[in-house]
This record gives structure tokens, sequence and C-alpha cells, in this order.
């Protein structure tokens, strides 16, 4: 077990490293988007290319910080009933959903990803829109996306079986409507000091 969590820290660090720089697309998205507003405003000209440029800007800040949305169990769940069960369960229910659903279908999404963006690299594909750019990149970074959640649904799978067997303390201890709200209150606080 202690290689296993090893290379569970070592997918979690890589993830991270990741989810916290792709933040930084949603920001030129948004200067692609006010210059693009500016040029067409002021000087009454566009291009299709600055739209789709601000697409790709941010499908790639949503695909390539999924995993590391589920790295900091951040991920949307249904917590009226998930929150209803001991913690023992719902370590259960996640370690079956990780393993009977997120790996299923990740697995899938790059089975069929993997020849979908080698047939558009390879095809030169561009977009159909006047002035478009070429589309492999867009579809590369869904096919990375995928599987960087498949390497991060890996890393939850072997910290779940780790916390279950007691060999790691429980990342998301359960706690309190209370505490949640003075964790919140305490980061919020804490962001506005610094």
């Amino acid at each position: 077990m202690p290689a296993l969590l090893a290379l569970s820290k070592t997918i979690d660090r890589i993830n991270e490293f990741i989810g916290r720089s792709v933040a930084w697309l949603i920001f030129l998205a948004v200067v692609v988007s006010a210059g693009n507003a500016i040029i067409r405003k002021t000087f009454n000209m566009s291009s299709n290319s600055w739209l789709e440029l601000q697409w790709y800007l941010f499908g790639g800040a949503f695909m390539l910080a999924a995993a590391y949305t589920l790295q900091q169990n951040e991920h949307i769940r249904i917590d009226i009933v998930y929150g209803a069960f001991s913690r023992r369960v719902q370590h259960w229910i996640d370690l079956l959903g990780h393993i009977f659903f997120l790996m299923p279908f990740v697995i899938l999404m790059i089975f069929y990803f993997i020849p979908y963006v080698r047939l558009s690299f390879n095809s030169g594909e561009v977009s159909s829109s006047a002035g478009g750019l070429i589309l492999w990149p867009a579809k590369l970074i869904l096919l990375v996306g995928f599987l960087l959640l498949g390497i991060q649904g890996v890393s939850e799978i072997i910290k779940k079986i780790a916390v279950m067997r007691g060999d790691m303390p429980d990342p998301n201890p359960p706690m309190s409507l209370e505490e949640i709200a003075e964790q919140e209150v305490a980061a919020i606080t804490e962001a506005r000091n610094d």
C-alpha cells in the first residue's frame, strides 16, 4: 500500500499543479472577450477566430481542471442523500461510484477521443465558421482532460481504499453544518486580510 499511496500523492501533485495553472485560462478568456468586444465596437470589425479562441480557453480551463476538482472533493453530489449516511457508507458510495461509474465513463471517453483527435489532426480539420481556428487542439484538450480525470480517479480509489483500511486518515472528515460555516467564514476572513 505505501507504493500505491506514493503514486496517489504524485498524481495529486500533478493534477493540483495543472488545476491551479489552468485557472489563468479564464483570465485570458476574459481578456480575449473584452478585446474582441472593444475592437468590434470601436472599429466595427470582428473575427470568428477570437470568439473560438475564447471558447478554447474556457473549455481548456474546464476540462483540464476537472481532475483537480475531483481531487479537492469539490465535484457535484447530492449532499441531501449522501450526508444522511454514516462516513463508512459514504466511503463505500465514493469507492463504488469511482469504480463503476467514473472509471468506465472516462475509459469510454478516452477510447472514443483517441481516433477522434487523430482524425482531426491528420485531416487538418478547421472550423466551418469563416475565419475559424483549427479544431484538433480543442479536441486534444478534451482527450487530455479525460486522461487527467482518469489518473485522478485511480488516485481517489487508492486513497479511498487506504482510508477504509485505516492506512491513512480521512482527508475529508465529516463536519457539521456549523463547522462548515465556520470554515467558510475563516477562509473569507483570511482572503480579505491578504
